[in-house]
């Protein structure tokens, strides 16, 4: 069946997260957005464990769904079949390697509560996974790969939003410069990685190394109303074989839905302090300096791709799968009304669209123009043909800065 999926979020366990964020309003919002199947996020947090384990009920093969008494009033109202869930959750390895400081995420994906419960016990024997649902650990993500395998070989290792500069594989503050270096021998058992929300699928077929895996993409969502600012498209049967099988092997995995990744937090080069934002050409020419301060750039995510890529941008390998980018809908209502995204007006208005026409993903991607414009005005009707079109105006984000997105005509 076909189905939107989010696979990497996070729960109220997390560190700077909102206080939302618990099953009840995870189904909630992913039926808003139109999604069929969410990570849990944040499995190693026992408490977190313990409310999933109260909360959900098993649905098919190693999936989940909300029982009926924790399903909020307002969900029974969207149509179709409940949200499923499957068991996720992200650490944070910072470890020493080849002589220099390594700071990776890493999305593990497992067939269970029961696969979650044996492989936090052996994580919380490394450090603590008390008190964040995203804990640290000084684990080498090779090191990690092989205790997820040895206590549950049907789990899933995916490089979380592997050019993020703080956080990932690729990014500039880690500096792998492959997968091998990162996971060595067990590098062939890493089959998908996580483009991020400051790249796009185009930006990495840039890298031929790149090729041999299931490129995926996925919110991180802290709060439920962020979930599927990036999701993947799946044609799969619904469990976690067919989940297996689309994230390991490709097979039902018919593209994502993505971010325009200059609104990215990191997509160009900058020093937010200082209000500098520089594309990777003009980084270089500033000798990685910032023109006001003279301190370090941070090197974003388009830099740095560039200084790995192998191809010119624009080249699509046979395996390019399809993908479309999208403007999250309170955002484009905030920029029509000239509110706040969080404002009241802006969600009024958000939730009599959502009456009115259906979820979220399918204003975005499939409502017919006309009907937007008879619900949400003309101007509303204009913009998101604008996004179907790809007919908009970038402002990069950069060193952590969100980037801008505006409409065209």
């Amino acid at each position: 069946m076909k189905m939107i999926t989010d696979l990497h979020i996070h729960s109220r366990y997390s560190m700077a997260t909102s206080k939302d964020g618990n099953p009840e309003n995870l189904d909630l919002w992913a039926r808003k957005k139109g999604i069929s199947l969410i990570g849990t996020g944040d499995f190693t947090h026992p408490a977190w464990r313990g409310e999933l384990l109260e909360k959900l009920i098993p649905a098919e093969d190693g999936l989940y769904r909300l029982k009926g008494e924790y399903v909020a009033l307002e969900a029974k109202k969207y149509p179709g079949e409940a949200p499923r869930f499957v068991i996720t959750g992200e650490i944070s390895s910072v470890y020493k390697k080849y002589g220099k400081s390594r700071r990776v995420h890493n999305v593990l994906i497992l067939p269970g509560l029961e696969a979650a419960d044996q492989l936090s016990s052996r994580l919380e024997k490394i450090g603590n996974i008390h008190s964040d649902g995203r804990p640290i650990l000084g684990l080498d993500s090779h090191d990690l790969l092989e205790l997820m395998l040895d206590t549950c070989p049907e789990g899933m290792l995916v490089p979380a939003h592997i050019w993020t500069p703080h956080y990932s594989v690729f990014g500039a503050f880690t500096r792998f410069q492959s997968m091998e270096e990162c996971f060595g021998d067990l590098t062939s058992y890493v089959h998908a990685v996580e483009t991020g929300l400051s790249s796009d699928p185009a930006m990495n077929w840039q890298l031929s190394s790149l090729d041999a895996y299931q490129l995926i993409s996925n919110s991180d969502a802290h709060s439920p109303g962020k979930l599927g600012r990036e999701a993947n498209l799946l044609d799969i049967d619904r469990s976690y074989e067919g989940l297996y099988q689309a994230i390991q092997k490709g097979q039902g995995l018919d593209g994502t839905l993505e971010f325009f990744p200059e609104e990215g937090k990191y997509h160009y080069d900058g020093h937010r302090k200082c209000g500098i934002c520089l594309s990777p050409e003009e980084t270089e020419q500033n000798h990685g300096l910032c023109p006001v301060c003279g301190k370090k750039l941070t090197i974003g995510v388009e830099h740095r791709i560039q200084e790995l890529a192998d191809r010119k941008k624009g080249f699509v390998p046979k395996n390019a799968r399809h993908f479309e980018k999208l403007v999250p809908l309170p955002e484009v209502i905030s920029q029509v009304m000239g509110f706040s995204p969080t404002s009241k007006r802006v969600q009024a208005k958000y939730q009599e669209l959502l009456d009115s026409l259906g979820s979220e993903f399918d204003i975005l991607r499939q409502v017919p123009l006309e009907d937007l414009k008879k619900t949400g005005g003309e101007l509303l009707s204009e913009s998101i043909g604008c996004i179907r079109r790809g007919n908009v105006i970038c402002h990069p984000g950069y060193d952590g800065a969100y980037g801008t997105i505006e409409f065209g005509n």
